[in-house]
C-alpha cells in the first residue's frame, strides 16, 4: 500500500487527511472488527457463553466500527446519527440472558482502544507534517471518545428498557410458581421445580425482600432491586443466579443459594449497602436448609420488613436475627395499640428525646445481658458506674421500678429502639 503524502495543512487539510485515513481503514474494516471481537472474547468472559451472541456481537462491532468511521470521515453531529441496528438487539439479548450492562460497556471502551491504536497506526504510516499527523489523531479521537459516550448512552437505555420487559414477563411466570411453593406446606418434586425456577431449592438458602422508598428514575425500580440482588452475590461469589421476583412494581423478593464459603453474609451485605445505591432497602432472612428453609429464611425476611417499614425512618438493611426483630414483627400488627401500650409501659422515658433515647438503649442492653452492670459496659464500652447511673436515671424517668414487668420493659424498649418515632412521644 503507497503511503499518503501530505505537506503544509490548513483546517481544510486536517478534514481531508482524516477522510483519506478513514477511506483506508474502511477498506480494511473486516480485519479491524474480527480484531475487535477477539478482543472483546478474550478479556470479557460473560460474552463468550452463548454462540448465538457471539455471532450477534461481531455484527455489533461491525455495524459501531461502519458507523463511527462514517461519523469520523463526513463531521456528521452525532444528534443525526441513528445507532447500528445489530447494536441496540445486542444489547436486548444481553438484558434477556441477566448479561451486566457493566460488561457490555467494557466491550465498547476495549472497542474502541483496539481502534484508536489501529488508527495511530495508520497515521503513523503517512507522511505528514508532524503537526499535522497530531492534528489529525486529535480530531479522530476526539470523535471517537465522543461516538463512544453517546453509543453507551444508547445501549444502556435500550438494555434498561429491554431488562424491565423481560424481568416483567420472566417474573409473572416465577411469581406464580414461587407463590405456590411458599403457600404450600405440602412437599413438592425439587427437582422440577428447580428447573422451572432456574434456581437450586436443595441447600442452603438466605432469602431478601427489597424495597425502593425512593426513585429518581420512575419506572425501573425493579431493575434497580435486581442489581442489588446480584451485586450481593458477586460479593459473595456465588455460583448460582440469585433468584428474584416481583412482589409489586416497587418492591421484590430474592433468594441466594449460600454455600458453607460465606460465613457473616449480614456484615457483608450491610458493608455493601454502604456504596451501592441508596434508594434500596432490604429486609434479610436467616440462613437455612431446604424446601423448608427456602419457604423459612423468606417468612422470617418479611418479619424483617414489617419492622423496618414501621420505622419513622427505615433502616437500610434490617435483619431477622438482629435482637428482637421477630418479637417487634409482632406489635407492628396494630402500630396504634403498640404506641398506647409503649407510652403506659414506659411513661416519659418514651419521650422523643436525645437524653432519654441514651437512657433506653443502657437499660435495653442492661436487661438484655441479665441485669448486669459489668456485662452491659463491656457491650456499651462504658464504666460500669456509667452504666448504674444511666439505669437508675431511666428508672426515675419511667417513674415506676422494675419488677415482674421486667418482660414488658425489655419489649417496650425494643419497640423504641426498632419503630422510634412511630412510638415515641413527642418532645416538649
Amino acid at each position: 500500500m503507497q503511503p499518503v503524502v501530505v505537506s503544509g495543512y490548513n483546517a481544510d487539510d486536517i478534514s481531508s487527511t482524516v477522510a483519506l485515513i478513514v477511506d483506508r481503514l474502511l477498506e480494511n474494516s473486516g480485519e479491524d472488527v474480527e480484531r475487535i471481537q477477539r478482543r472483546i472474547l478474550a478479556d470479557i468472559d460473560e460474552l463468550r457463553s452463548d454462540p448465538r451472541l457471539v455471532e450477534l456481537l461481531r455484527s455489533s462491532v461491525a455495524g459501531n466500527v461502519e458507523t463511527v468511521l462514517t461519523v469520523i470521515r463526513y463531521g456528521i453531529d452525532l444528534d443525526r446519527v441513528e445507532p447500528p441496528t445489530a447494536a441496540l438487539e445486542y444489547a436486548r439479548r444481553a438484558a434477556q440472558h441477566g448479561i451486566a450492562l457493566s460488561a457490555l460497556i467494557r466491550a465498547y471502551r476495549l472497542g474502541q482502544q483496539e481502534m484508536l491504536e489501529r488508527i495511530l497506526r495508520e497515521v503513523r504510516e503517512t507522511e505528514l507534517d508532524p503537526d499535522l499527523r497530531l492534528s489529525v489523531y486529535e480530531r479522530i479521537s476526539s470523535t471517537s471518545f465522543a461516538y463512544i459516550d453517546w453509543i453507551s448512552q444508547q445501549v444502556s437505555d435500550t438494555y434498561d428498557t429491554e431488562r424491565e420487559r423481560w424481568l416483567e414477563h420472566r417474573n409473572n411466570i416465577r411469581a406464580v410458581r414461587v407463590r405456590e411453593i411458599l403457600d404450600s406446606d405440602e412437599p413438592i418434586d425439587i427437582d422440577t421445580a428447580s428447573a422451572a425456577l432456574g434456581y437450586p431449592l436443595r441447600g442452603r438458602h438466605l432469602a431478601l425482600v427489597l424495597w425502593m422508598t425512593r426513585s429518581d428514575l420512575p419506572g425501573g425500580e425493579l431493575l434497580r432491586l435486581e442489581r442489588f440482588a446480584r451485586a450481593v452475590a458477586e460479593a459473595f461469589q456465588l455460583r448460582n443466579t440469585p433468584l428474584f421476583v416481583a412482589e409489586d412494581t416497587v418492591s421484590g423478593w430474592a433468594w441466594l443459594a449460600i454455600n458453607h464459603v460465606v460465613t457473616e453474609p449480614v456484615r457483608t451485605i450491610r458493608e455493601l449497602a454502604e456504596t451501592a445505591d441508596n434508594g434500596v432497602h432490604v429486609a434479610l432472612g436467616t440462613v437455612d436448609d431446604g424446601l423448608e428453609g427456602f419457604r423459612r429464611s423468606h417468612r422470617r425476611a418479611r418479619d424483617a420488613r414489617k419492622v423496618a417499614a414501621a420505622s419513622a425512618i427505615p433502616p437500610r438493611i434490617t435483619a431477622a436475627d438482629d435482637y428482637g426483630i421477630s418479637v417487634s414483627a409482632l406489635l407492628t400488627e396494630n402500630l396504634a395499640d403498640t404506641r398506647r401500650w409503649v407510652l403506659d409501659t414506659l411513661g416519659p422515658l418514651a419521650s422523643d428525646t436525645a437524653n432519654d433515647a441514651r437512657l433506653r438503649e443502657t437499660l435495653l442492653v442492661f436487661l438484655h445481658v441479665g441485669s448486669s452492670y459489668t456485662a452491659a459496659a463491656e457491650r456499651l464500652l462504658l464504666h460500669p458506674n456509667s452504666v448504674r447511673y444511666r439505669v437508675n436515671r431511666a428508672v426515675e424517668r419511667r417513674a415506676r421500678p422494675i419488677g415482674e414487668d421486667r418482660l414488658e420493659v425489655e419489649l417496650a424498649l425494643l419497640a423504641c429502639r426498632h419503630f422510634q418515632q412511630a412510638v415515641l412521644q413527642p418532645a416538649d
